[in-house]
């Protein structure tokens, strides 16, 4: 059952909870975060984007997605992550994609504003919503290397409200100190910041980068406007932690399939515990 629109995003910025935006990169995760969305009950968005399109082929996950999300009882919608690509983004769209992020937060300010107000352009017209980001956050989507803040730059609140206006988005992600993967030392997010960029924009606020975030600054983000918070290496991690621990008794018969079963109930166990996270509401500040 596809989660159209904005109105589950709207009204978790509302209850200060926030939708969980969980990275799948192949069969197994994506059939574990809609497991996770069922026994929770909960919306999620199950992010099939640009960098998990080079590990499976692009229509071959996009389709995968789409009918599990599809076929599912749960509330899911089908999610572009971290694209610079309007192609990428038109043919997404096409294929039945519920949400697109246009990721201009590398290009100068004004190139920014034109590439994501084509991409919003492209996404109304279809009836779907679409997020971008400003400020630029540390570390890879896809590996954890230990990266801290200083790497990136923080999202200025005046430009923020500028960008929005200028856009049309739905969503913005913002950097007030997250970082991409897991880090040497905890995350500390700017959260006056962030009330600051939640006071200058009409859209609930994304965050991405929040794997390991700790529990105190997860939830001061969600007081604070954060409505969609992105979860990739805490996935990752766990399909590898259950990998490791299967091979010893798998390999002697070579049980691949006791293998990803195991990956994907770990997957499935941490997206839930993430689930139910975010679903704590939490007073606004």
């Amino acid at each position: 059952m596809l989660l159209h629109g904005t109105d589950a995003l709207t009204a978790a910025a509302r209850e200060s909870t926030a939708i969980p935006g969980f990275v799948a990169y192949n069969l197994e995760t994506v059939q574990a975060v809609v497991a996770a969305a069922e026994t929770s009950g909960r919306p999620v968005l199950l992010q099939a984007g640009s960098s998990a399109f080079k590990h499976a082929g692009r229509e071959a996950l996009m389709a995968l997605a789409l009918d599990t999300a599809r076929r599912s009882t749960a509330r899911i919608g089908v999610h572009l992550d971290h694209s610079r690509d309007l192609a990428e983004i038109a043919a997404c769209i096409d294929a039945g994609y519920t949400s697109v992020m246009i990721d201009g937060s590398h290009l100068p300010f004004a190139q920014n504003v034109a590439l994501t107000r084509t991409a919003v352009a492209m996404a109304h017209e279809a009836g779907v919503w679409a997020e971008a980001e400003l400020g630029a956050l540390a570390g890879d989507e896809d590996v954890s290397t230990g990266a801290t803040a200083a790497g990136g730059s923080m999202t200025d609140p005046d430009q923020a409200a500028e960008f929005t206006a200028a856009t049309g988005i739905d969503a913005l992600a913002v950097a007030v100190g997250n970082v991409h993967g897991f880090t040497a030392e905890p995350v500390r997010l700017d959260l006056d910041r962030l009330a600051a960029i939640r006071d200058a924009v009409p859209v609930p606020l994304v965050l991405h980068g929040a794997s390991g975030l700790p529990e105190e600054q997860l939830l001061g983000a969600l007081r604070r406007g954060v409505a969609k918070v992105n979860v990739n290496a805490e996935l990752r991690r766990a399909y590898l932690t259950a990998v490791e621990s299967a091979l010893p008794s798998a390999l002697p018969g070579s049980d691949t399939v006791a293998t990803w079963a195991a990956a994907r109930d770990a997957v499935t166990a941490a997206a839930l515990r993430i689930t139910e996270r975010l679903a704590t509401a939490a007073r606004p500040v």
